[in-house]
């Protein structure tokens, strides 16, 4: 993950955002180059339709909102009630359960709230799930006391298909954590399949990797940076295997500058020098069913985006 400030040690801390903002080549300076040409992402018109004409029928919104009670500060929940998902996902919440926001636990829209937090660290990790209507049954973690601590994981049954909000390991700075977040994938991937054999399954969330060079804005200096490493993108790639979808991808093949997480640091949102790392992967069975993977980008709040899928299901 690029470097955050002050943030937990989930959070790595690595080259990418130094070599990302280098300030060497600066318009105007003896014997330097032009500087670069700033290109932020267009978010297009939603598609409310499948490509066989069928109107949305569930609207999910995802974001890492990089502590919930700071982010409530930042009005986070004006554009929740603007988006007004029928199900809110949320990452790196930071927050026991008995500290949440009264503007969170109150909000009437959502009157079936979840939430699932690290069991050894306060402020650390953590996901909710947010839902009007009612799912058949709600999970936490994966089965793995190994990888449940963290409380990184809610899946919730609806009648035909699973959701899962994660909140993926980071391998930290110099690559400390890079072991476990292997053996992590090889379980969530496991975990997965097992759910994917009973019924299709989304799953959304800051999966903190960048599957392809497209999805990061400096993938040459970034190799060896979490996040971008070959074994998290081999990761990545083999859970797409077993019959997943990126499904902003699977829209959106070839468009650029499309990233979901930007550092704080030298203002890499205002030039756009991020990464995508908020996802939304379906069940190759769902795709019949999906009309729009969208990246709010201009949605502030968090040092993450929000991000929203359109399903006729």
């Amino acid at each position: 993950m690029p470097k955050r400030a002050k943030k937990d040690d989930n959070k790595c801390e690595t080259e990418a955002s130094v070599q990302d903002e280098e300030p060497g080549n600066k318009k105007g300076k003896k014997g330097g180059k032009e500087a670069e040409p700033v290109i932020l992402y267009e978010d297009g018109p939603d598609k409310l339709t499948t490509e066989d004409g069928k109107d949305y029928k569930l609207k999910i919104s995802s974001w890492n909102v990089d502590g919930i009670r700071a982010w409530v500060k930042k009005e986070g929940l004006s554009w929740v009630r603007e988006e007004d998902p029928d199900i809110l996902c949320l990452q790196e919440t930071k927050c026991a359960e008995k500290s949440l926001p009264a503007e969170v636990k109150n909000m009437e829209e959502y009157p079936h709230k979840y939430w699932a937090c690290s069991e050894e660290k306060e402020g650390y990790s953590g996901v909710a799930m947010l839902c009007k209507e009612k799912p058949l049954d709600v999970t936490y973690g994966i089965g793995i006391e190994e990888h449940d601590k963290e409380g990184r994981i809610i899946t919730a049954e609806f009648d035909s298909f699973y959701l899962v909000t994660a909140y993926i390991p980071n391998s930290s700075r110099g690559l400390v954590r890079l072991d476990y977040r292997q053996r992590w994938d090889v379980d969530f991937r496991a975990y997965l399949k097992g759910l994917d054999a009973k019924k299709p399954l989304i799953l959304c969330g800051d999966l903190n990797v960048a599957h392809q060079e497209i999805d990061l804005k400096n993938p040459k200096t970034n190799k060896k940076t979490a996040g971008f490493t070959p074994q998290e993108r081999e990761g990545f790639g083999a859970l797409l295997a077993e019959g997943f979808v990126d499904s902003f991808r699977e829209l959106y093949p070839d468009k650029p500058y499309a990233y979901t997480f930007w550092t704080y640091m030298m203002n890499a949102r205002g030039k756009n020098v991020g990464w995508r790392l908020d996802y939304f992967v379906l069940s190759k069975a769902l795709l019949p069913a999906l009309c729009d993977s969208k990246i709010r980008s201009k949605a502030m709040g968090s040092d993450h985006c929000p991000i929203t899928l359109y399903m006729a299901i």
